[in-house]
C-alpha cells in the first residue's frame, strides 16, 4: 500500500471498514499514514466528540428499542440486529464511562491534524480510526502496538496521546456501533416496505396486471434499495404465476440500476453477514478494551519509556515514580519549544554525565545526580529548565512563588486578605460616617474577616498544592537482601495468653509480606518490679521463645537467617521512679535495637535461648509496628521500596549534623 486512502468524513454514516490487513501490510500501512498526516499547534476544545457521543447514544437507544419491539411482536431480526439488543446494556456501560473519562480539557492538548475529514481532531483519533477500519472493529492487542509502533517509526506520539489511545477506541467503536445499528435499521425498514408490497399481493388470489402496476407504481421513480429487492424477490419468487408481472417489473428495474435478482439475493446476504461480523468485532472488542491492563500496553509502546528503560533504572522503579516522571516530561514540554524526547533525552544525558563525575562526597550523591527523577522531579530541575528554556505556566509561576515565600507568605496573605476584606465591608457604608466610628467598625469587623480571610488563603492553598507520591523501587522480585528489612514489635511480657497473641500476630506480619530477605522480631520486656527478678518471668520468656522456635519451624529460614527472633531485654534501675524496667521503655527498645544491629555489645538485651532466632547481619531497614497494628499485604515491601530510591535516600550534611535531603 503506497498511500493512505481518503475516508468519509467522521460525522458521516458510512460504516468506518476498510481492506483488511493482515500484521505486515497494518504496518506498512501505518508508516504511510504517520508520513502523510501533519499536525497543528492549535489547541481545540473536545465538545465536537462530547455532542456526537451524545447522539451516538441516543441512535443505539433508538434502535434497541426498536429492534427490541419487534422481537416483542414476535418478528425475525437480523443476526447482526440480535447482537445489539443481546449486548445493549454493555454498550451502555462502555458510553458511561466514556463520559466519565472525557472531562472537556482531555483533548485539549493533543495534536491536532492539520488538514483532511478529520481536521481539528485529535492526531489519535485518526489513528485508532484507521486501525479500526482495516481490522473490521477487532481489536487485539498485539496488532495495535504492532501498528502504533510502525507509525511511531516516523512520527513518534507524545505520552498524552498514548494515553489517549484506549479512550480514543472506545469512543470509535461506540461511532461505528452507531453507523451499523443505522444500517440495521434502514435495512429492517426496506424489508418491512418489501414485505408490505407482498402482503398485499399476496391477498389477492387472481391479482391483476393493473393492480400490481399501481402498488409498484410509487416505487418507479427512484432506485430500489438491495433490502428491499431481496425480501421481495424471496415473497414472490416461486409464488402464482399471476404473479410474474410483478417478477418481470422487478427484473427490469433490476437490470436498469445494472443487476439482477440473483446478485441482489446473494450481495445482500454477503452484506448481512459482514454486517454480522462487524457488529460482532465491535462488541467482543469493547469487551477485550475492558480486560487490558493499559498501564503495561501503554509502556510496552511509549518511546519515553524505551529511552529511560535502556539508559537509567527507570524499568525498576514503581509505576507511580514512572508516571511521575512522564507527567514532568510533558509539563517541561509544554513549557519549553522542546520534544518530549528532547527533554527527556536532556535528562538521561545529565544523569549520566553524573555518573561518570567523581567529585561527589559520597555514593549516595552519586546515586542521586545518576538518575533522571533528579533533573525532572528534584534539586537538578532548574537547572534542566534553564538548559530547555522551559517558561512555568501562570498557574505553575504562583505555586512557585507562593511555596518560596512559605509561612512569611502565608502570614502577609492573611493579613492583606483581612485588610481587603474590612475594606470592602467600610465602603459600603456612608462615606460621610467619619472618625472613630470607622475604627470601632473596622475592629468590630477584625475576627470575622481575619476567620474568612485564613479559609480563603487555605482554599487557594490547598489548590495549588497537591499531595505527590513518593518515589519508590517496585522490588517485583521481594526485599534483596542488600535491602534486608527487620519487622519488629515492641510488647511486654504480661500474661502467657498476651504471649501466644503476639506470636500468633507475628506470623500474621509474616503472612502478609513474604517478599524477600524479610525479619520479623518480637522486642520485648518483662513487666515493671520492685526486684531484677520477678515471678513467672522465666515462664514467660520460655513461652515467647518457644512461640518464636515455632513459627521458624513452620515457615523455614529467610536468605538472612533465622525468619522469626525474639529480642528480650533484662531489668534495669530506674532511680527517680524507684523501679526495676526495661531501659526507657519503648524508646529505649528502638535506640538500643539500633545500637545492636551496627554492631554494639553493651545493650540491655540477653540470650533467652537457642531457640530464641539469631540477628541477621547486614539489617538496612527496620519497620517498627505497634502490638495492636495490622500490616498491609505488601506494605513491607512498598515501604523498602521507597526508601532504597536514590531520591529518597538520606542526604546528611556534617556542617548543619542532620539530614538535609532525604529521608533517614
Amino acid at each position: 500500500m503506497n498511500e493512505a486512502r481518503p475516508i468519509a468524513h467522521w460525522t458521516g454514516d458510512e460504516l468506518v471498514r476498510d481492506d483488511l490487513l493482515g500484521a505486515d501490510a497494518l504496518e506498512l500501512f501505518a508508516e504511510t499514514l504517520a508520513s502523510a498526516q501533519r499536525v497543528t499547534e492549535q489547541t481545540q476544545s473536545v465538545e465536537l466528540l462530547r455532542s456526537r457521543l451524545r447522539s451516538n447514544e441516543a441512535t443505539l437507544l433508538d434502535g434497541y428499542r426498536t429492534i427490541a419491539k419487534a422481537v416483542a411482536d414476535g418478528q425475525a431480526i437480523t443476526p447482526a440486529a440480535e447482537w445489539l439488543v443481546d449486548n445493549y446494556h454493555f454498550v451502555e456501560g462502555q458510553i458511561r464511562e466514556i463520559r466519565l473519562d472525557l472531562p472537556p480539557g482531555y483533548y485539549r492538548q493533543l495534536p491536532k491534524l492539520a488538514a483532511g475529514p478529520h481536521k481539528g481532531l485529535p492526531r489519535v483519533f485518526g489513528l485508532a480510526w484507521h486501525f479500526m477500519a482495516h481490522t473490521d472493529s477487532r481489536f487485539d492487542p498485539d496488532l495495535l502496538c504492532r501498528f502504533v509502533n510502525a507509525y511511531q517509526r516516523v512520527q513518534p506520539l507524545t505520552i498524552g496521546e498514548l494515553w489517549a489511545v484506549a479512550i480514543t477506541l472506545r469512543i470509535m467503536l461506540v461511532e461505528n456501533l452507531r453507523r451499523a445499528t443505522r444500517r440495521i435499521l434502514n435495512g429492517r425498514q426496506q424489508r418491512n416496505a418489501a414485505d408490505a408490497v407482498a402482503d398485499r399481493l399476496l391477498a389477492v388470489k387472481l391479482p391483476q396486471r393493473a393492480m400490481i402496476e399501481a402498488l409498484l407504481k410509487p416505487f418507479e421513480s427512484e432506485p430500489i434499495t438491495p433490502a428491499f429487492a431481496a425480501q421481495l424477490v424471496q415473497r414472490l419468487r416461486d409464488q402464482d404465476p399471476a404473479l410474474m408481472p410483478a417478477m418481470t417489473w422487478l427484473e427490469t428495474k433490476l437490470h436498469s440500476q445494472a443487476t439482477s435478482t440473483d446478485t441482489v439475493v446473494h450481495n445482500e446476504h454477503l452484506r448481512q453477514a459482514a454486517m454480522t461480523v462487524t457488529v460482532r468485532n465491535i462488541i467482543t472488542s469493547m469487551r477485550r478494551i475492558s480486560a487490558v491492563d493499559w498501564a503495561d500496553l501503554f509502556e510496552s509502546i511509549s518511546p519515553i519509556d524505551a529511552l529511560l528503560r535502556e539508559e537509567s533504572e527507570f524499568g525498576q522503579m514503581d509505576f507511580a515514580t514512572r508516571d511521575r516522571y512522564r507527567r514532568a516530561i510533558e509539563e517541561l514540554a509544554r513549557g519549553s519549544k522542546c520534544s518530549e524526547m528532547e527533554v527527556a533525552a536532556y535528562a538521561v544525558a545529565e544523569a549520566g554525565a553524573a555518573e561518570q563525575r567523581t567529585t561527589f562526597v559520597n555514593e549516595t550523591e552519586r546515586k542521586r545526580a545518576a538518575d533522571p527523577g533528579y533533573y525532572l522531579i528534584s534539586a537538578g530541575r532548574p537547572a534542566l529548565e534553564r538548559t530547555i528554556g522551559f517558561r512555568p505556566s501562570p498557574r505553575s509561576w504562583l505555586g512557585r512563588a507562593t511555596a518560596k515565600a512559605g509561612y512569611l507568605g502565608y502570614i502577609v496573605s492573611i493579613g492583606v486578605v483581612t485588610t481587603g476584606l474590612i475594606w470592602l465591608a467600610l465602603a459600603l457604608f456612608d462615606p460621610a460616617l467619619l472618625g472613630w466610628w470607622w475604627t470601632a467598625l473596622a475592629v468590630l469587623g477584625l475576627l470575622p474577616a481575619m476567620d474568612a480571610a485564613v479559609a480563603l488563603v487555605n482554599r487557594f492553598a490547598t489548590s495549588q498544592f497537591v499531595a505527590s507520591t513518593l518515589p519508590g523501587l517496585e522490588l517485583r522480585d521481594g526485599v534483596p537482601s542488600d535491602l534486608r528489612t527487620m519487622v519488629v514489635v515492641p510488647t511486654l511480657l504480661t500474661s502467657l495468653s498476651s504471649v501466644t497473641e503476639q506470636v500468633e500476630r507475628l506470623e500474621v506480619h509474616y503472612l502478609a509480606s513474604q517478599d524477600g530477605d524479610i525479619h520479623f522480631a518480637l522486642l520485648s520486656d518483662w513487666t515493671d518490679a520492685t526486684t531484677p527478678g520477678a515471678d513467672g518471668d522465666d515462664a514467660l520468656l520460655a513461652a515467647a521463645v518457644d512461640g518464636i522456635a515455632a513459627l521458624n519451624k513452620r515457615y523455614g529460614q529467610a536468605p538472612g537467617g533465622d525468619r522469626f527472633i525474639l529480642l528480650h531485654r533484662r531489668r534495669a534501675w530506674n532511680a527517680s521512679q524507684k523501679r526495676w524496667m526495661g531501659w526507657e521503655r519503648k524508646r529505649g527498645k528502638l535506640h538500643e535495637l539500633n545500637r545492636l544491629l551496627r554492631g554494639a555489645t553493651d545493650t540491655t538485651f540477653i540470650t533467652p535461648g537457642p531457640n530464641a532466632g539469631r540477628i541477621p547481619s547486614g539489617v538496612r531497614y527496620v519497620i517498627t509496628l505497634d502490638a495492636d497494628t495490622n500490616l498491609p499485604r505488601d506494605a513491607a515491601r512498598r515501604l523498602v521500596g521507597k526508601m532504597a530510591h536514590p531520591l529518597n535516600r538520606p542526604r546528611f550534611d556534617p556542617r548543619k549534623g542532620r539530614v538535609v535531603e532525604g529521608y533517614a
